[in-house]
């Protein structure tokens, strides 16, 4: 019985580091914007990833190589994820502060709702229409279509960016959800990284050239930090937290990522929070654990 609690108490705490993690990764790729290119941001953080992963998958001896079976889900997260997503955001975080950005990405469960109801035939209950209008509400409240600047191109490319990143990550894990899977999620973390680090790095030379980086101590630590702990580190505990706890758990304890993101970057980076922006990630929030919850039931 204590072996439980305490594996069970261990889970949590995974969970808050994940949170951790993952909520100050948004304030470290928008200070690597000081010193990249926003494409070849994404790329070098995923190479320090890829990086990381393998050290830990080795030090685990938990690196397997790929069969047939798992090439689709390997394109689909290396590409849709750890690709699209981290390129997309990185390149709306140039006109979007830090902790509106990381409200707008993580819409992505209120996407996967119709989505799967589209594609996998996931019934929508109630509990779920519920949180879809809830989130709904809250991007309406965040756009306030009476303050927010419509004349603003970068503002408005900005924010469709990081949407358009939320809509990715939820056709991956749309994709997730039906996936076979033939190895287990953590062995494949270093393949899928690889291929996102290795189609980033072709986009970024295609598009913004080659790299002009002046490298110190500043730029050091922000790659280490987000390829080690916001990549490396933090897919290993989601995946060991994800065997421990039950999904509703794990998914409504994530939900601390934005509001902690949002956190960082008020303290960090001094970024304003409007009373519209709280109200929103708010009705956001809980519109996803509303969802959340009635799937768990």
């Amino acid at each position: 019985m204590s072996e439980a609690v305490l594996s069970r108490r261990n889970a949590l705490l995974l969970l808050g580091v994940v949170v951790l993690a993952w909520g100050f990764t948004w304030v470290v790729n928008k200070l690597l914007l000081q010193h990249m290119t926003p494409i070849w941001a994404a790329a070098a953080r995923s190479i320090a990833g890829t990086a990381a992963l393998l050290v830990l998958g080795l030090a685990l001896r938990r690196v397997a190589w790929p069969v047939k079976a798992d090439i689709p889900v390997i394109l689909s997260v290396g590409l849709l994820h750890m690709g699209a997503f981290a390129a997309l955001v990185s390149l709306g975080l140039r006109y979007v502060p830090a902790g509106r950005s990381v409200v707008l990405a993580y819409t992505t469960p209120l996407w996967v709702i119709p989505a799967a109801w589209l594609f996998l035939g996931e019934s929508i209950g109630r509990g779920r229409q519920a949180g879809l209008a809830l989130g709904m509400l809250g991007l309406i409240v965040i756009f306030n279509p009476f303050t927010f600047d419509w004349r603003d191109r970068e503002a408005l490319a900005g924010n469709g960016l990081i949407l358009l990143a939320a809509l990715c990550w939820a056709a991956n894990i749309v994709y997730v959800r039906a996936h076979r899977w033939a190895t287990p999620p953590f062995e494949l973390a270093f393949w899928q990284a690889l291929l996102a680090s290795a189609v980033l790095s072709a986009v970024a030379f295609a598009a913004e050239g080659a790299p002009v980086v002046a490298w110190n101590a500043d730029l050091a630590w922000l790659l280490g930090y987000g390829g080690i702990f916001g990549i490396a580190v933090a897919y290993w505990a989601a995946v060991t937290v994800n065997r421990a706890l039950p999904a509703g758990v794990t998914s409504i304890g994530l939900l601390g990522v934005p509001v902690f993101g949002l956190l960082c970057s008020a303290v960090v980076l001094h970024e304003p929070v409007s009373t519209s922006l709280l109200a929103g990630m708010a009705l956001i929030v809980g519109g996803i654990a509303a969802g959340v919850i009635e799937r768990r039931a």
